[in-house]
Formats: structure tokens, sequence, C-alpha cells
């Protein structure tokens, strides 16, 4: 058969089909991919005109907008109540502390230089610091103490405890430094008391010569002056109740050297008013309180 191509020259219709056009029109489907309708990166019609969603355009869920109300709802009452209880827990102590007041006992002048002979007015005043400040030292160890005990519950109670122990402690303190100073208060065992009271919540001495330091009645700046030192004590006293006989330590120290220095305070201002003993006047004996506490001094 002359003039035919030999079969050996002959083209493979499958090689031209894999070939295909040199013009580089049609690329290969693996460096393509796919040429679906799945595989088209053109956005969908009914999404076009959507923007696309931000944080700002975010809204919470009605669920969640629900669970921060109740939330914030609740931190409201908390502290609705806890402001309750603290002014309650102030108003306790506060009245706690006027009604120990004319029950604490008393030494007079006369009964003083008896139980310390030979000894002048500063002499007499350090003992009885002294002895106030070991007193209120051995309350607040005790207190820190029994903080170990695993009962949270009691801690108030502990640190109310603590608190009116140191107060009738100072206040006797201050009734006898009167005392001591020739400076004794007029008026009767509640009116005396009212006064060192004003006494203790000021921590400054009575001058008998001006009416505006002696207070025989108990009226709503008062009140308010001693809820304040007792919110100071409550705060000073705060560490009191730390555990492992830290707190017992920490407390003996703190109870001392408070005492110390509102036995100072007092000290100075009854010096600028003291009444030498030659020159006092015939006083009465101090009344004996019916129900008398027991104190640690």
């Amino acid at each position: 058969m002359t003039g035919s191509t030999p079969p050996w020259k002959r083209r493979s219709p499958r090689q031209g089909a894999e070939q295909g056009p040199s013009d580089g029109s049609h690329a290969r489907d693996d460096e393509r991919g796919s040429s679906g309708p799945g595989a088209s990166l053109e956005p969908v019609a009914d999404r076009a005109g959507l923007p696309a969603p931000t944080d700002s355009t975010r809204t919470p869920a009605p669920v969640a907008r629900r669970r921060v109300s109740a939330i914030r709802d609740k931190a409201r009452e908390g502290v609705r109540k806890g402001g309750s209880r603290a002014r309650a827990g102030l108003a306790y102590l506060t009245d706690r502390i006027i009604e120990n007041a004319p029950r604490i006992p008393v030494r007079d002048l006369a009964t003083l230089r008896r139980q310390f002979p030979g000894l002048g007015p500063e002499q007499l005043a350090d003992k009885l610091v002294a002895g106030a400040a070991s007193a209120t030292a051995t309350v607040g160890a005790g207190i820190g103490a029994a903080a170990m005990l695993p009962v949270p519950p009691a801690m108030p109670t502990e640190l109310a405890a603590e608190i009116t122990g140191v107060a009738a402690i100072e206040l006797k303190l201050i009734a006898e430094l009167h005392e001591v100073y020739g400076v004794r208060p007029p008026g009767n065992l509640k009116e005396r008391s009212t006064a060192y009271l004003n006494s203790w919540s000021g921590e400054r001495g009575i001058d008998v010569k001006k009416p505006s330091t002696v207070s025989g009645a108990l009226n709503s700046p008062m009140k308010q002056q001693l809820r304040q030192q007792i919110m100071k004590r409550m705060i000073r006293d705060l560490p009191n109740l730390m555990p492992f006989l830290v707190g017992a330590a920490v407390g003996a120290v703190m109870n001392r050297r408070d005492t110390r220095k509102l036995a100072e305070r007092i000290r100075k201002d009854l010096r600028k008013v003291q009444v030498a003993w030659d020159e006092l006047p015939a006083l009465p004996a101090l009344e004996i309180p019916a129900d008398p506490l027991e104190l640690e001094t």
C-alpha cells in the first residue's frame, strides 16, 4: 500500500487527547481543581448584600442577658444584706458596751492608795496602765488562740467578745486614772459611766471645768462616735483571728500597744487639769455596781 502511513508513525487518538491544544487555553485538572459547581469561589447571590458579622454587631443571646442580670441583682442584694448585718453588729456592740459601763467596778483614790502605798500620782498611774495593758493582752491572746478552732461561724462572736472585754478593761482604767489625777466627773454612777464612755470613744480626758467634755446623757452624736471607735477596734483586731497561734501573739501585742496609747492620751489631758491630792475636797466613796463585771485586772 504505497503512500499510506506506516503503523508506527500513526498518532494515537488517546495521546492527542492527553496533549490537547498547545495554546495553553486549558489547564490540567490537577492544577485548577474540579470544575463542578461546588468549587466556585463566587459569593452566593442571596448572601452578597449582607455585611460580614463583626464583634460590634453581635448581641448576646437572651439567656445570657438574663443570666448576667440575675448575677447583678444577687450581687446588689448581697451588698445590701452585708451592709445591714454590719450596721446591726455595730449597733449590738455599742449597746453591749453602754450596758456594761455602769457595771464596771471602779476603785476610788482612797482604795488605790491603800492598795499601792507610798506611790505618787504618776507612779500609781503607771501601775494602773501596766495592769490594764497586761489584761487586754491576755484577752487578745485568748481570742487569737480560740481562732485556731475549726469553727468559722464563731469568728464574729470571738471578735465581739474581744472588743467588749477590752472596752470594759479600758473604761475601768480611764475611770481610775481620773481618780488618780483628782478629776472625778460629777454625777451619779450612770452619769459618770456615760462620761467615761465619751472619754473612751474620743480618746481624750475629761475636763470637769468644760461642760462639753462632761456629758451625762447618751445622744446620737455620742453613739455615732462610739460606733466609729468600735469599727476602728474591729479593723485593728482582725489579725487576731489568724490561725496557727499567730493571731494569739499578734492580738496580745496589738492590744497592749493600743491600751498604752489610749492611756497616754488620757494622761496627757488629765495632767493639764490635775488636782493635787492634798488639795482635793473630801469626796464620797464610789458606788458599788449591783451586778459588777468580772474583769482581768
